[in-house]
């Protein structure tokens, strides 16, 4: 469908104030907690430094719902022949997103741009996102409400605002209780983790050792290994998504329920951005852990930033990070703009360096996802023939683990994380079965003991959180 043949839509808002409200409030009283299995979202945002996101997204009941399974073609087509145009707005203090696209892909699902990279199941989901007219966003600088509602071109005014009432009807509408809680005074205690499963240490460091093997015959420069381990219990996940936003607020905090899973999330890392054709990637490579003080703190950023097999990692990413790029972007428009400089999150702080460019006029955010999908900081370089050791030596797919999450709005632009720091949980429970992933990036250099370690490290905080839910709530701990 081109430009021209794609229907159009009008947005109707209505501000109301945020100050009987919350972010937590209005989506558990547009979403009750019998509906696990009802697509929705809620979207937050940490900035780097600890300053809180302006806006925060919700919303339910998509218009549509695509679903798309790894042996099937790939779907962007049939998610732009769903799609609509949003005529733009003038208004400064509109929210950036005023309706459109919302869900998830599969880290797999770059076999639908690399089909030689990964042999998937064919019945896995690859990705699962929904349309979504109606929306609130929550302005936290001006303490100010948005709801949103996208008509279509037959609908009147009239109509229009009568989803608006609905909408606010539904955001105000008592609910039945919020679990409250106590939160634990140690948030930073190390969590209780099951270190067996399918990957346990020493299998872990065995495929270390076999993939150093890959990197040493010149298959692969850094191979991305990631294991993953579970929990069970009996808390809710969208209090596991209260608490995380406790134990470890972020740059793109989410909770999404859609494709039979919920995604509990806490990323730090962006997996592509548009704004009209402006284009971003932000490669984060190279960790160290926060310092107890202040001194210990700035110790840690001097050893990381003179590391230079962290530097090495790290420039070697941002070149695949401008690949990517290069591949939808205008020739000559891929430039690095920001260069290894040192982000700090909650528990880590990273090197982090932003790429940008100009998206070819022809092409749109769903080629850019599919350019950019998997990121190479989750899978090592170079890109393909990394997948491919990791498809072997990693027991079990990732699912949506290292893919991503995030909006494309029906105006073009594009915030897609990737899906680190993140829960995925079967929406089969209760008992929930929490999927907890991590990776290390393994080079010829890398010790065994200390990746495995790593993978522990970017596992604590959403595992911590699953415990201070448990707290919080009054619930036991392990379930058998």
């Amino acid at each position: 469908m081109t430009s021209a043949e794609t229907p159009t839509v009008r947005l109707f808002s209505r501000t109301i104030p945020s100050d009987d409200l919350t972010p937590i409030l209005a989506y558990r009283r547009l979403v009750t907690a019998d509906e696990r299995d009802a697509p929705s979202f809620l979207l937050e945002s940490v900035e780097v430094g600890g300053v809180v996101g302006r806006w925060s997204y919700l919303g339910a009941a998509p218009r549509q719902m695509v679903e798309a399974a790894l042996g099937g073609p790939p779907p962007w087509n049939s998610i732009r022949d769903r799609s609509c145009l949003l005529t733009s707005t003038d208004d400064p203090d509109a929210p950036p997103f005023r309706g459109g696209w919302v869900g998830w892909t599969a880290y797999e699902s770059a076999v639908w741009s690399e089909p030689t990279a990964i042999q998937p199941n064919p019945d896995q989901l690859g990705l699962a996102f929904g349309l979504y007219f109606d929306t609130v966003a929550f302005d936290h600088v001006r303490k100010l409400v948005h709801l949103q509602h996208l008509a279509e071109e037959r609908e009147s005014d009239a109509d229009a605002e009568a989803a608006l009432d609905l909408l606010e009807k539904a955001i105000r509408q008592p609910v039945s209780s919020i679990p409250g809680g106590r939160v634990p005074k140690n948030l930073n205690a190390r969590p209780q983790i099951d270190e067996g499963g399918a990957f346990p240490r020493d299998v872990f460091e065995s495929a270390v050792q076999k993939a150093q093997k890959y990197i040493s015959a010149g298959d692969a420069f850094q191979i991305v290994l990631s294991r993953c381990v579970e929990k069970t219990t009996e808390v809710d996940p969208f209090e596991m998504y209260r608490a995380l936003r406790i134990t470890n607020p972020s740059p793109y905090m989410g909770y999404l329920q859609g494709g039979g899973v919920m995604l509990v999330a806490a990323s730090p890392e962006i997996l592509c951005q548009a704004r009209g054709q402006h284009v971003i990637n932000r490669p984060l490579a190279g960790t160290r852990r926060r310092g107890a003080t202040p001194a210990e703190d700035l110790a840690n950023e001097v050893e990381l930033r003179g590391d230079p097999k962290e530097n090495a990692e790290h420039a070697m990413l941002v070149d695949l990070g401008r690949n990517d790029l290069g591949r939808v972007c205008v020739p000559g428009s891929v430039r690095v703009t920001k260069q290894a400089e040192v982000e700090r999150f909650s528990h880590v702080m990273h090197l982090s360096s932003t790429v940008e460019g100009t998206l070819r006029q022809e092409l749109d955010a769903w080629d850019l996802l599919a350019a950019t999908l998997p990121v190479g900081t989750v899978s090592g370089a170079p890109k393909i023939r990394a997948m491919q050791i990791i498809d072997e030596l990693e027991p079990h797919p990732r699912g949506p683990f290292a893919g991503g999450f995030g909006v494309i709005g029906l105006d073009g632009d594009a915030d897609m994380a990737i899906a680190l720091r993140t829960m995925v949980i079967s929406a089969d429970g209760p008992p929930w079965r929490v999927r907890l992933q991590a990776g290390a990036g393994v080079v010829a250099d890398s010790v065994p003991s200390a990746e495995f370690e790593e993978t522990r490290s970017k596992s604590a905080a959403a595992a911590r959180a699953v415990e201070v839910a448990e707290s919080m709530f009054n619930l036991t701990h392990q379930r058998p």
